[in-house]
């Protein structure tokens, strides 16, 4: 069997209707709605946490991030500690498979000499390491008010510091995503190319022309869909070089996001205090740092040409949690996806390809005094907090009659709550 390559793209803060094949008509994502044409969109596809660092460790390792040091965001101070050094990574299980691997963008697993990129699976790094930067200057700011510290200048290329300023980040990862495909197809070996972007996380920059072409558009949601027009061009020029050095047929590629959107103020360029509506969760309830699925419900897109059909829907849930055994699966690991007892997904090959629905297992998250899990139609959240909302102790959606989450049913329900709250806290006590 020929090994796959593989090709990830993960926005930051892009909420599950920022897509345009997701419903998103106001925004323009042609080469994201071009992979779900080619592939197969997942309608039901949750991030592994609603923020940043907890969602890439379950993406990288397959595992919940409180099993592997990262259950919130790492801080940027110098004492926060970043990814587990015993979590075995994607990277590094493909690496033992004798592949390539190489990241550009947004690390935000760990600062520290022994935490980064380069030192925890990939081959090449560039990118920056701490959770968001400035899209001209390159510098992080927000440790001044979070970790009390000045701010940082961050990008990188492995342990090299990198001088760039004024060059649009989204287009240094894009430029940089393009070299390292020509670097990997002069090599015999397969890759993997793990491309986090920035975008649409603050601070919410996008060149003018960008701007104007959503001009029409409320100033939030203009800010949000330029830089989406941004990442989105920026997979294009991705796409158009798989197409031009002939890997396209060989190559699987998914493209998601960490979590929801940000309705943080921060995000508002003009010091305003109010919370930002640019993002669009679709009609879901919650948004980042939220369990509600606006909070966690996000774009998952997968195309594989040959394997996984063209133009296709699924609606088994799927998670991030499920990214590595599924690659695995593909590279075909002689341990097999479900003979790995450290990953807690599933292969979900058979799902993608429409061949068998998926099993009734549980889903399930934890956030900073939150917790949900989710049963097939049930989903049970614990202290769920939305922007603007009292917190509900105990809220049981019945998803297929509610998938917006407006109504609490757990007084009609008390059998459901009782066996879900034992599934939630055995997962948060694990």
């Amino acid at each position: 069997m020929t090994q796959p390559n593989f090709v990830i793209f993960l926005a930051d803060d892009q909420g599950y209707g920022d897509v345009g094949c997701y419903g998103g008509h106001d925004l323009q994502t042609p080469h994201l709605d071009r992979l779900a044409r080619e592939g197969v969109r997942c309608a039901q596809w949750h991030g592994g946490s609603a923020v940043c660092s907890a969602s890439r460790a379950v993406l990288l390792t397959g595992r919940a991030p409180h099993r592997v040091g990262v259950p919130g965001n790492v801080g940027a101070g110098p004492e926060d500690r970043g990814l587990s050094p015993a979590a075995q990574t994607l990277p590094q299980y493909l690496r033992e498979a004798g592949y390539q691997t190489f990241m550009a963008g947004k690390w935000h697993l760990g600062q520290h000499v022994g935490e980064r990129p380069h030192q925890r699976g990939f081959d090449h790094f560039f990118g920056f390491l701490y959770g968001c930067i400035d899209y001209y200057s390159h510098i992080f700011y927000w440790s001044m008010a979070n970790a009390k510290q000045p701010p940082i200048h961050d990008l990188w290329r492995d342990d090299t510091e990198l001088f760039l300023e004024g060059q649009y980040v989204t287009d240094l990862i894009a430029n940089e995503a393009v070299a390292m495909l020509r670097q990997a197809a002069a090599d015999p070996r397969p890759f993997l190319l793990y491309l986090p972007f920035n975008a649409p996380h603050y601070p919410m920059h996008a060149p003018a022309q960008a701007l104007a072409r959503f001009g029409h558009l409320g100033c939030a949601r203009q800010l949000t869909a330029a830089l989406l027009w941004c990442y989105d061009q920026a997979i294009g020029r991705v796409l158009d070089e798989l197409d031009a050095l002939g890997l396209t047929d060989n190559t699987c590629v998914f493209a998601s996001a960490d979590h929801g959107p940000s309705r943080e103020n921060r995000n508002w360029p003009d010091g305003r205090l109010e919370a930002f509506t640019g993002g669009s969760t679709g009609g879901l309830r919650g948004e980042k740092f939220s369990l509600f699925d606006g909070g966690i419900r996000v774009p998952g897109i997968w195309r594989y040409p040959g394997v996984l059909p063209a133009n296709t829907v699924t609606d088994t849930p799927l998670h991030h949690i499920d990214v590595l055994p599924t690659f695995m699966g593909m590279v075909g690991d002689p341990s097999g996806a479900s003979g790995n007892l450290t990953w807690e997904g599933l292969d979900a090959r058979a799902i993608l390809t429409g061949e068998k629905a998926g099993p009734n297992r549980v889903l399930g998250w934890s956030l900073k005094g939150q917790t949900a899990v989710r049963q097939g139609r049930w989903k049970l959240l614990l202290n769920a907090r939305c922007v603007g909302q009292t917190p509900d102790p105990v809220f049981l959606v019945d998803l297929d009659n509610d998938p917006a989450e407006r109504v609490n049913v757990a007084q009609a329900n008390p059998g459901v709550v009782q066996s879900l709250t034992e599934l939630a806290q055995a997962y948060r006590a694990e």
